[in-house]
C-alpha cells in the first residue's frame, strides 16, 4: 500500500498526465513544475479531497484556485527561461507563482486581498519559494519599481490592457492576459524588440473576474527595495473601489463561476483537448 505522500504524488502525475498533456501542453519544463508543485498545501483543508481534480477550488474571500489545465497553458504561453523575471497580476493562493517559481529566476505578484497575500506568503516561504516577492496593491499598477518584466501574466480580465502594464513589459517580451467581459479572450501580447505595437495572438476563450481595483487595507507603504526574497511589500493606497484578481478556466464547462477569481467553465469548451482551473 503507498503511502500518503506516494498517492499524492501519484495523483499529480495523473493531474499532469489525464488533464494537462493530454490537452496541448508539451512544454516538458512546465509540465514538470506541475509536476513537482504540491498543489494539495495551496487549498483549504476541506476540499484537500479534490486537489487535484479538474477543476478550481474556492480558497477563501471569494477567490479560487486555477484549474491544472488553465495553469499549464497560461505558464507554457510565457515560454519562461530560467533567467527571466515575471510580474504575475493575483498571486490568490499562490499556486501559481510556486509554478512560475520554479521556472523563471524571480516572481514579482500583486494581491489586492491582503489577507491572502499574506497567507500565501507564508506557505510559499514555508516551501522555500524564496524568490517570490509579494506586493499588496492595485495589480492594474504593476511593480513599477522592479520593471522591466520578461513576462507579465494576469489572472483577472481587464477591457483592455493596462498602460502600465505594457509600459512595464521589457522590449521581447511576453504577456498573457484574459481581455473583455463575461466569456474573455485570453491573449499572448509579444512586444517587438526593435519597438512598435505588440504582436497580439488570441489563445482561448476563457472566465476570469474583472480586473479592477479598491483601496488597500494597509498600514504602512515599504518601496519593494527594501524588502528582501519573499517580502511582502504594501503599496500606497492604489485608486478605484471594488473587486480584486482570482484565477481563471475555460468557459462553457458546465461548473459555475466562482465570484472572487477567475471563474472556471465547469465542461470546458477547451481548444485540442477535453475541457480544463
Amino acid at each position: 500500500m503507498p503511502g500518503w505522500e506516494e498517492e499524492l504524488a501519484l495523483k499529480r502525475r495523473r493531474m499532469v498526465e489525464e488533464q494537462v498533456r493530454r490537452r496541448g501542453v508539451r512544454d516538458t519544463a512546465v509540465l514538470g513544475a506541475l509536476e513537482r508543485v504540491p498543489r494539495h498545501l495551496f487549498v483549504p483543508e476541506e476540499v484537500l479531497d479534490l486537489s487535484y481534480e479538474d477543476r478550481p477550488l474556492p480558497i477563501g474571500k471569494e477567490q479560487t484556485i486555477s484549474q491544472p489545465y488553465i495553469v499549464g497553458t497560461m505558464t507554457e504561453a510565457l515560454e519562461l527561461g530560467p533567467d527571466d523575471r515575471v510580474l504575475e497580476i493575483g498571486l490568490g493562493s499562490g499556486y501559481q507563482a510556486a509554478v512560475l517559481s520554479e521556472l523563471a529566476r524571480d516572481v514579482y505578484t500583486v494581491e489586492i486581498v491582503p489577507e491572502l497575500a499574506r497567507r500565501s506568503m507564508r506557505l510559499l516561504t514555508e516551501l522555500g519559494y524564496g524568490n517570490v516577492h509579494v506586493r499588496i496593491g492595485d495589480g492594474r499598477l504593476g511593480w513599477p519599481e522592479e520593471a522591466p518584466f520578461d513576462a507579465i501574466l494576469a489572472t483577472a480580465a481587464p477591457l483592455e490592457v493596462p498602460p502600465a502594464l505594457l509600459e512595464q513589459l521589457a522590449a521581447g517580451g511576453r504577456m498573457v492576459i484574459p481581455i473583455g467581459q463575461d466569456v474573455q479572450d485570453l491573449r499572448r501580447m509579444r512586444k517587438p524588440a526593435g519597438g512598435g505595437p505588440p504582436v497580439v495572438e488570441s489563445l482561448m476563450p476563457v472566465r476570469f473576474v474583472p480586473m479592477t481595483g479598491r483601496d488597500v487595507e494597509a498600514g504602512f507603504s515599504a518601496p519593494p527595495s527594501d524588502l528582501g526574497a519573499g517580502g511582502v511589500a504594501e503599496a500606497g493606497p492604489p485608486p478605484d473601489p471594488d473587486a480584486s484578481p482570482g484565477s481563471g478556466t475555460p468557459p462553457g464547462t458546465g461548473r459555475p463561476s466562482e465570484p472572487g477569481a477567475a471563474s472556471e467553465p465547469g465542461t470546458p469548451s477547451e481548444p485540442g483537448a477535453p475541457s480544463e482551473p
